[in-house]
């Protein structure tokens, strides 16, 4: 395969790249994990960008603030913006409650520091270590009225949770005839590999939740997608699995509008416009697609020989699903009657994975427009073994070398 003669390259690329940094507009490709986020094009670094992002809606209360002049934005990172958001929540409803295991002092990773000692302890609590219990606790505060907004320590953990959300959540509002609704209901929990997590806190369980019909599930890619689409889904009428990239937390950094607003739930994003293939994705691997686009266009001299001169200029749309369920297949099957070409990348497991789903769709509505097979990168089958996990992510030299096979097809 070509992607072992590129991995072959790498021990030689690296030293190379000691020597040439200033000569060459690309460093080379890690043997796994995550490449920089700090250096990525997708990140909205200025004030005039990060006000422009599409799809935001202001959700002031006064009428006349429906423009940009006026806003301002600070720097987050995305924990920071998860914390944003949350706050905004609460000043804003006051039915609105947060709680979930350590969540009071802030959390394992600070998304609610300050939080308690802001709005009170009523309002911002600590529960027992008891998954089912939160989510169970979670529908009946909402089945009353009020705001859950639960979290769950880490993802990996939601399993317990699993007959609650799947069976009670997810089912509420058809059981009574649309009388009931948990609409209030909002469980965040971070997900998604760093590298170094080991079996319990690196997988991405998006996949499992995606028969539980009545659900959404959200993961976003960055600080201002994570504050919009938080926002939107605490306020949407439906229960809703908002699960945050945890490698992202400090290492994703944007200028945020400060203000209260929204981006819209189920809709994917167009990232990087192209023609030739469509690459999608969501949460960490953005950015890893986003460096292999970067390879493929202009190779490190010791990548050259391996990729033809004639894939060199092949534009790939590059999407973000951001909604897992239910996804937009709109979008996504309108890219790729375009391109003709699809390649999906997440870091959950191939089979009973997300990309399976969405690979049936389009093939059912697209099937006489591909000119090669819907392709596939994922993680292996396979438990996350903590010394091997950065080879169990997909990484650029991965997204790379299945974007040239579909491509050359």
């Amino acid at each position: 395969m070509l992607v072992r003669r590129l991995r072959s390259t790498i021990p030689a690329l690296s030293r190379r790249w000691q020597t040439t940094a200033s000569n060459t507009a690309i460093e080379p490709p890690s043997t796994g994990g995550h490449s920089s986020v700090a250096s990525s094009q997708l990140l909205r670094m200025t004030r005039e960008s990060a006000l422009r992002t599409p799809g935001i809606s202001w959700q002031d209360e006064e009428s006349d603030r429906n423009i940009v002049g006026g806003r301002e934005t600070r720097k987050m990172n995305l924990y920071q913006a998860v914390r944003d958001a949350l706050s905004i929540a609460l000043a804003k409803d006051d039915t609105a409650v947060i709680f979930g295991e350590d969540i009071a002092f802030g959390g394992v990773f600070r998304c609610t520091m300050g939080l308690a000692e802001e709005f009170g302890r009523e309002r911002v609590f600590n529960t027992p270590l008891t998954e089912q219990g939160i989510a169970g606790f979670g529908i009946g505060l909402a089945s009353m009225g009020h705001t859950a907004i639960a979290e769950i320590q880490f993802a990996d953990y939601i399993f317990p949770a699993f007959d609650q959300l799947v069976n009670e959540a997810a089912k509420f509002r058809y059981r009574s005839g649309g009388h009931f609704s948990i609409g209030g209901l909002t469980v965040r929990t971070p997900t998604m590999a760093v590298g170094h997590g080991g079996l319990y806190h690196s997988q991405s369980p998006e996949g499992f939740f995606m028969g539980a019909s009545g659900l959404k599930v959200v993961i976003p890619r960055s600080p201002i997608q994570c504050k919009g689409l938080l926002l939107s889904a605490i306020r949407d009428p439906n229960p809703v699995i908002f699960m945050e990239p945890k490698v992202l937390y400090r290492s994703a950094v944007e200028q945020v509008p400060i203000d209260d607003f929204a981006l819209p739930l189920s809709r994917a994003e167009i990232l990087i416009p192209g023609s030739d293939l469509t690459l999608l994705t969501w949460g960490t691997p953005v950015y890893q697609c986003e460096y292999a686009l970067r390879l493929l266009n202009s190779p490190p001299p010791s990548l050259a020989p391996l990729i033809p001169p004639s894939l060199r200029s092949a534009k790939v749309e590059l999407i973000d699903l951001r909604t897992i369920l239910p996804w937009d297949v709109e979008t996504v099957v309108e890219s790729v009657r375009r391109t003709k070409r699809l390649v999906i990348v997440h870091e959950a497991g191939m089979t009973g994975g997300v990309g399976g789903e969405i690979a049936a769709e389009v093939g059912k509505r697209a099937f006489l427009r591909l000119d090669a097979p819907v392709r596939r990168i994922t993680g292996w089958d396979v438990p996350a073994g903590l010394q091997f996990e950065k080879f169990n992510m997909p990484d650029a030299v991965r997204i790379l070398d299945g974007i040239m096979e579909t491509l050359s097809y």
